[in-house]
């Protein structure tokens, strides 16, 4: 028997009315983040005639009031005014975009299918990604609710690499691929980390109440981290130009310099019936 839908929607439609004027929306994240990256880039813009400078100034203003009306139901959480909440990070899209011009160039450098920076840009998920991950950040970091979260979210289902607001990520970050890719709220990064898809840089079982220590790791300088690498803890420090092979699962520190890698036995069976086993390869240095 079918339940009483004329008595569930207006409980539904009230519930809904209450927060449409009070949260933004997943399309104003999406509108935002292209908008911002179509001002930035003009390899997003729709046509030829938007990639004048005239046009990339009315598009950065209509992004601003865009923000503003975003950002406005929140006013008593926010500690500042919107309008300087908006004015801080305009001032810091020049310093975003030199970033993303940095990692953009680490990703065509370190593969060899890429034709151009150009195409990098347009068509490679772990620079759409890295992109929408640096504007987010800049909201986190000025305590804005829920925003940088569905920013978060719209580059997520995008691209398949969820990369939260809080984590802090350094110069020339170059995701390979990325689907899979999951990196936690705490995690620190530093200049020149490749990273492929399936890894996971997350935290160790916490309580709630320890929501606001660091949980996640510590990547620092010149690290590679191969496939389907799981690291995790906030007390977790990689060092510097150390190699992550494929499949490892690390919840402690190691040195700098190190090469950690999963050591598995590989058993080939031929149409004579004669069985050998593969050897470990040493090759941690390739591309995809």
């Amino acid at each position: 028997m079918l339940p009483d839908f004329s008595a569930i929607v207006p409980i539904i439609v009230q519930k809904a009315l209450e927060y449409q004027n009070t949260l933004p929306t997943r399309g104003d994240a999406k509108m935002f983040a292209e908008g911002i990256l179509q001002a930035l880039f003009p390899h997003f813009a729709s046509s030829e005639e938007d990639c004048c400078e005239e046009n990339s100034e009315a598009q950065l203003a209509s992004m601003y009031h865009l923000l503003i009306r975003i950002l406005s139901p929140y006013q008593k959480q926010i500690a500042s005014k919107v309008e300087d909440v908006a004015a801080i990070f305009f001032h810091r899209l020049p310093q975003i975009y030199d970033m993303l011009w940095l990692d953009a160039e680490s990703i065509f450098q370190g593969d060899p299918a890429a034709e151009s920076i150009e195409e990098v840009i347009l068509a490679y998920p772990g620079f759409h990604a890295t992109a929408v991950y640096r504007i987010a950040h800049e909201f986190y970091r000025q305590n804005i609710p829920l925003f940088p979260r569905l920013l978060a979210e719209y580059a997520h289902s995008t691209t398949s690499i969820d990369i939260h607001p809080g984590a802090i990520i350094g110069e020339r970050f170059c995701i390979d691929h990325g689907t899979g890719i999951v990196i936690g709220e705490t995690t620190k990064i530093g200049n020149n980390v490749k990273i492929y898809q399936g890894v996971t840089l997350g935290a160790l079982s916490v309580k709630k109440s320890l929501a606001e220590t660091k949980r996640h790791p510590t990547i620092e300088d010149n690290v590679v981290i191969y496939s389907n690498a799981t690291i995790l803890g906030g007390q977790t420090v990689i060092g510097a130009n150390s190699v992550i092979g494929g499949n490892v699962w690390l919840t402690q520190s190691i040195p700098a310099h190190s090469l950690v890698y999963h050591t598995s036995q590989i058993r080939i069976q031929s149409a004579e019936g004669k069985g050998y086993e593969m050897q470990e390869s040493d090759a941690f240095d390739f591309v995809i």
